[in-house]
């Protein structure tokens, strides 16, 4: 009778280690997932990361956003003029040099505005090359090494009881929904920035227009230190990527079972977090508003 209960009782074991392994197995395949794919993405240019995105935003930039820009400088460039002539004495202390100034100033500004999107890909090319740089420097891996992890697990999970392994299995389901949600909210985070890089590159064409004006160039000046800022944002994401990498790889599997699932479980909401700040890190950086 004892043989039989004792059987029973490994079975059951069995059955609960199995089912504990299988939602460990889960909760660690999107784990490495998840990071393997910040650090893929954020390396991407706005050109590669969705090159139809990326030929319509062009298109509209183009077609749309150029002629804009084309009347505001006018504007500026007219409302420059003004002021230049009216400050010289209310044109009573006239010089040429004025003017030659004034038409330099119009051919910088219409070679800004037609070659727009060129230099802003050079400042995406920029923060490609860091990111490039940041990823061969950080030499810490982020992938979880699932079946030396579930082997040093499974020696712990052997020595409890039904009761802890029924705790542990339900603990482990929480843990492993808790960390699907926060994959879903990385991937938020690093299609929300891409949507960003998109949106702030569409428009780029009218605050360039305003650069070569002292009173005005203030909104394009404001607007180069937040594309940088986006630029560089892929940087501070691959260093927050390679904090996790050495939090992760200190890991102690064999010492504490529930202490390693919730240090999984609390470095990940610490990458989570820490990714939605870079973006207004890398703005403070910047000056950007």
């Amino acid at each position: 009778m004892g043989s039989i209960l004792e059987k029973i009782e490994n079975a059951i074991k069995e059955m609960l280690i199995g089912w504990i392994e299988g939602n460990l197995t889960n909760m660690f395949t999107d784990v490495n997932d998840k990071v393997g794919t910040i650090a893929t993405e954020v390396g991407k240019m706005p050109s590669s990361w969705n090159n139809s995105i990326y030929t319509m935003i062009r298109g509209l930039s183009e077609n749309v956003i150029v002629p804009i820009a084309g009347i505001i400088i006018t504007f500026v460039l007219c409302y420059e003029l003004i002021t230049m002539i009216t400050e010289r004495n209310n044109m009573h202390d006239m010089d040429t040099w004025m003017f030659f100034k004034w038409f330099f100033k119009a051919a910088v500004a219409i070679y800004l505005v037609t070659n727009t999107f060129d230099i802003v890909m050079a400042v995406f090319d920029i923060g490609q090359n860091v990111v490039a740089g940041a990823a061969g420097v950080i030499h810490g891996s982020t992938s979880i090494n699932i079946p030396e992890t579930l082997a040093a697990m499974r020696e712990g999970m052997e020595a409890m009881g039904i009761s802890e392994l029924l705790g542990l299995s339900i603990e482990t389901l929480l843990i492993s929904l808790c960390l699907k949600i926060m994959s879903i909210l990385i991937t938020v985070i690093l299609y929300g920035r891409m949507i960003e890089i998109y949106c702030t590159v569409s428009v780029a064409p009218i605050p360039v227009a305003t650069m070569t004006n002292r009173e005005w160039g203030g909104v394009g000046t404001n607007y180069l230190k937040g594309l940088f800022a986006l630029a560089f944002q892929g940087f501070l994401i691959m260093v927050c990527v390679g904090i996790y990498a050495v939090l992760i790889n200190n890991m102690i599997i064999a010492a504490n079972i529930h202490s390693a699932l919730f240090s999984v479980a609390a470095y990940t909401v610490i990458l989570c977090f820490s990714l939605f700040k870079t973006g207004n890190l890398a703005k403070s950086i910047f000056n950007a508003h």
